[in-house]
């Protein structure tokens, strides 16, 4: 996957997620999980949701839990082991992602990444980016790598991450106080303060990016594409 698709998509359903109320409003993981179960038109333990996203299954157990309480996956104890709930993406769940989907390709302005995506194309490719838990400040570190030498401020970052501005400014905060970016003045008459990644931070989304450019995104398995029909 490319950066620019990753972050296109990223920037689009944060502006869908600030036009959800806050008591639907999904994370873009607990999206990419719908996504992935509808995907794979089956079932999952949370062991294997887990794996997917490569986080531990006390996360996953809290996405989960999220999901079923709006009835958009089905879950019931495994048959072998009771602990591990197996989930499957309830008939509503379907609607909510293809009406998510739909709205985040709307978010995508034109001449960007993936403007021209369906949203059945979409729904696998934030599939694939649930691989990647990224955080505001990744994404922040991630902006700030598209053009080092140019530098961002606090607006710029906002209207290129599509997160609100108090978001930004928290994230920003943090960085600079893990020496990952570093503030500084430009020379115009504005005297706009400008973030820019020290070397560390550099490392950083650097390490970041290569997870990104590594992630693949699949074609939607025969059965999965009958039952969306």
């Amino acid at each position: 996957m490319d950066l620019n698709e990753y972050m296109s998509v990223r920037r689009a359903y944060n502006l869908v997620r600030q036009d959800q109320p806050s008591s639907v409003r999904l994370t873009f993981e607990e999206y990419a999980i719908l996504c992935h179960l509808a995907n794979i038109d089956g079932e999952l333990k949370t062991s294997q949701i887990a794996d997917y996203q490569g986080v531990l299954r006390p996360t996953t157990t809290h996405r989960t839990n999220h999901l079923s309480s709006l009835s958009l996956i089905d879950r019931h104890e495994g048959l072998e082991d009771r602990r591990n709930v197996c989930c499957s993406v309830s008939e509503k769940g379907r609607a909510e992602v293809a009406r998510l989907s739909k709205a985040l390709v709307s978010k995508i302005d034109p001449g960007q990444p993936l403007h021209r995506s369906t949203p059945e194309r979409i729904c696998m490719v934030v599939d694939a980016m649930g691989e990647v838990f990224c955080t505001a400040g990744d994404l922040v570190l991630l902006g700030l790598s598209r053009d080092p030498d140019a530098g961002k401020s606090i607006s710029e970052l906002v209207e290129m991450l599509g997160l609100l501005q108090p978001t930004v400014s928290m994230s920003v905060a943090a960085l600079v106080e893990d020496k990952l970016i570093s503030r500084g003045v430009n020379d115009g008459s504005t005297r706009m303060v400008r973030m820019g990644l020290t070397p560390a931070g550099n490392e950083a989304a650097e390490a970041m990016r290569g997870r990104i450019e590594g992630l693949l995104v699949h074609r939607r398995s025969r059965s999965a594409v009958s039952a969306a029909r």
